[in-house]
């Protein structure tokens, strides 16, 4: 349908388009009769891509935008308004294949957008004036996951299934059935006869859980295949295959979320009849469909619009708790008869709207890489990025981890490339825009020297990363001497690496032990200190002194020696140097130590220089002997709280959060993270959230305040 040339010339323009939409302002009568057909001509490009193709290349964030620009510029300029315009028709999936197309009973449109609470504060009043309601009277409203895979429409006739299709144009799709058939959480047959209903129609959400596509994109690199940039891709490809076999392999499900179409044995609409929504959800699952529920996923009702935005908003900071992935949450109008009384646009029901997610993806551009040295010397690739809000961030900057990342994922310098902030807090690239190269672009060839001391790198062998083998780097040093100080090490509070790298250009600290004899006169010389912040300074360093030996052994930089590790050493020796009179054997008989941290903890006390260290450590005031902290833990196996699990929430008022951790342990009582059915007491202190209500609703949980916690433990 479009070459390449086409292709990037649409991609570019719909750049432009974005960086005016994203302005938010509506231009002039005479630019907007200019950019219209632009607008017209870059949207149905993406619709071809992620629709028909299943291979977007924007993100959908970046898309709405767009299309948010266009009904914009229709609402200023009513007579721009063309029945070509994609806002005046749904959207299509249609693709040239062998699947016949069905028409659906009912038409299946599109959901408007918003992206914070003003937005549906102004669906609210929108839905009021349409449905003539007065402003105090409140409506309820039904929030539940927008899922982000491929749309379906199932039919039942008689409690049979009889036909499944995609959602195609909105009126007619492709024949699925073979493949709907093959889903395990599709019933053959329903039994909605029980409620007086001959004929319904279905809608609902094909997907792939999270672990299952990391599995389908791993297999398909394993076989050369270009991977699949998102779940929804996975799910959508496979549901139009001939061979069903592809939909269990990739272990398809459909979520049901609405009745769209409900007749009974003389052709009478019986929907209204169901009252609300959340009923037709409800009776969904009692016949035995996967629905949005509080198990797999949240759905809940909502008393007014206010209610409904607080629950989409605190939902955006959890969606990634969800086994599948979602995108935004969907607010419905719950009771069917308004929803027939508001109607619907040609494009969408007025009844509901989607609450979108922040960007998780975006397209940018890869325009150079940086080589950084870790303290072991591995050598990271960093891809440096055309700047590109995701997730409520800027990001600029991505790992590319190692050579084989690069080289797997075929990046070049120059490509426009699909970055996704993964659980909302790594960036990371997914893939590269092949379609989109025009030749400018170059090949990343990885350095054979150190980026910093020149030394010629070293690969491992059964290792990825290509290491600096001069254990004297600058870099290195200076990671050495910045991981010795952070929180899970020493645990210096304030000194975070700037200061290190400060110190280290000064010549103050050389190693870790120019930590322990920093001159505080002279740091208070530098711009910026202060007699306090100095002060405080010391008095964490020297805190830092008195540190259990796990936190030194993990502070050393011994490649492959982790906290856990760390913590199972320092129980079985009296101080720290009794380690290098240890053998691999001794090592390895510790359960969860392997020869590999064995071998380079006897590498790291073999070298005279690191004993030494260790030595003037010691001299130096720093703790290199077992304290009771290091101790294995005895096994309580007497107290109030044996064999009893337990969870605190909110603020304790009268003791430190890990001072009620520990007197619960002496008791024999076992710590959890988390509410559910294993849990059998939860102490509340103030301001206690969501833990509690959840407890409330198991009736299992034993809900204690502090005070009352404090009493059990001294009976």
């Amino acid at each position: 349908m479009y070459n390449s040339t086409e292709q990037k010339r649409l991609f570019e323009l719909s750049k432009q388009l974005l960086a005016n939409a994203e302005g938010k302002t509506v231009p002039n009568k005479e630019t907007a009769t200019t950019e219209i057909t632009d607008l017209h001509n870059v949207i149905f490009f993406h619709e071809w891509r992620y629709y028909v193709l299943d291979n977007p290349v924007i993100a959908d964030y970046e898309y709405d935008h767009i299309f948010k620009y266009l009904e914009a510029i229709e609402t200023a300029f009513p007579n721009l308004i063309t029945p070509e315009s994609p806002t005046q028709r749904v959207s299509s999936d249609l693709a040239k294949s062998d699947l016949p197309s069905i028409e659906h009973l009912t038409p299946m449109l599109s959901l408007g957008n918003s992206y914070n609470a003003e937005d549906l504060q102004e669906f609210d009043e929108r839905l009021r004036r349409a449905a003539m309601l007065s402003e105090n009277l409140e409506i309820e409203y039904c929030i539940e996951p927008k899922f982000d895979g491929g749309t379906i429409a199932l039919v039942y006739e008689n409690d049979v299934l009889i036909r499944a299709a995609t959602r195609g144009n909105g009126t007619k799709g492709e024949d699925i059935t073979h493949n709907a058939r093959a889903m395990r959480s599709i019933p053959l047959k329903a039994e909605f006869s029980k409620f007086g209903i001959q004929k319904v129609e279905l809608r609902g959400e094909v997907l792939i859980r999270k672990d299952k596509f990391a599995k389908v994109n791993k297999n398909r690199e394993a076989k050369g295949e270009t991977i699949l940039a998102n779940p929804r891709n996975a799910a959508t490809g496979a549901l139009r295959v001939k061979d069903s076999q592809e939909v269990v392999d990739r272990a398809l499900e459909a979520f049901i979320y609405q009745i769209g179409f409900a007749v009974d044995s003389e052709g009478k609409s019986v929907l209204n009849e169901l009252e609300t929504h959340d009923g037709t959800i409800k009776l969904l699952e009692t016949l035995g469909f996967k629905v949005p529920t509080h198990e797999r996923s949240e759905r809940t009702v909502t008393k007014n619009i206010a209610d409904a935005a607080k629950f989409c908003t605190d939902w955006q900071d959890k969606r990634e708790q969800y086994d599948y992935e979602i995108d935004g949450m969907v607010v419905k109008v719950n009771d069917l008869i308004l929803q027939e009384r508001t109607g619907y646009t040609s494009h969408h029901p007025r009844w509901a709207i989607a609450f979108k997610f922040k960007a998780k993806q975006a397209t940018t551009k890869l325009l150079n890489v940086e080589y950084q040295v870790g303290k072991v010397g591995a050598i990271t690739p960093v891809a440096k990025l055309e700047p590109v809000a995701l997730a409520g961030v800027t990001v600029s900057s991505v790992s590319l981890h190692n050579e084989d990342f690069i080289t797997g994922k075929d990046l070049r310098l120059g490509d426009t490339v699909l970055v996704e902030r993964a659980g909302d807090v790594i960036p990371y690239i997914v893939k590269s825009m092949e379609d989109l190269r025009d030749g400018t672009e170059v090949v990343i060839d990885f350095p054979t020297n150190c980026p910093v001391c020149e030394t010629k790198l070293e690969r491992p062998e059964n290792e990825a990363v290509w290491r600096c083998p001069n254990y004297s780097c600058k870099a290195q040093v200076v990671q050495r001497i910045i991981h010795h100080v952070s929180k899970d090490a020493m645990d210096i509070d304030g000194f975070g690496p700037s200061y290190v790298e400060r110190f280290f250009a000064e010549g103050w600290v050389k190693d870790v032990a120019d930590i322990y004899r920093l001159d505080y006169d002279k740091v208070a010389e530098l711009e910026g200190f202060g007699k306090r912040s100095v002060e405080k300074l010391q008095a964490a360093i020297d805190k830092a002194r008195q540190n259990p030996i796990h936190r030194l052994l993990y502070s050393l930089s011994i490649h492959h020696l982790g906290r856990k590790v760390s913590k199972l050493l320092a129980e079985e020796i009296e101080q720290v140097l009794d380690l290098k009179d240890w053998e691999e054997a001794r090592f390895v008989n510790i359960r969860d130590v392997g020869p590999a941290v064995a071998q380079n903890v006897i590498a790291f006390f073999a070298i005279p220089e690191n004993v030494a260290l260790i030595h003037t450590l010691e001299s130096l005031g720093v703790n290199v002997k077992q304290t009771e902290t290091d101790k294995r833990e005895v096994p309580v196996t007497e107290g109030a709280f044996v064999g009893r699990t337990i969870l605190f929430t909110g603020k304790l008022l009268q003791m430190s959060r890990n001072e009620a951790k520990m007197k619960a342990k002496a008791i024999g009582a076992k710590l959890v993270s988390g509410v559910s059915g294993k849990l059998d007491m939860l102490v509340v202190g103030e301001k206690a959230g969501s833990k509690l209500k959840k407890a409330r609703e198991l009736g299992t949980v034993e809900i204690m305040t502090e005070a009352e916690f404090l009493e059990r433990i001294s009976e």
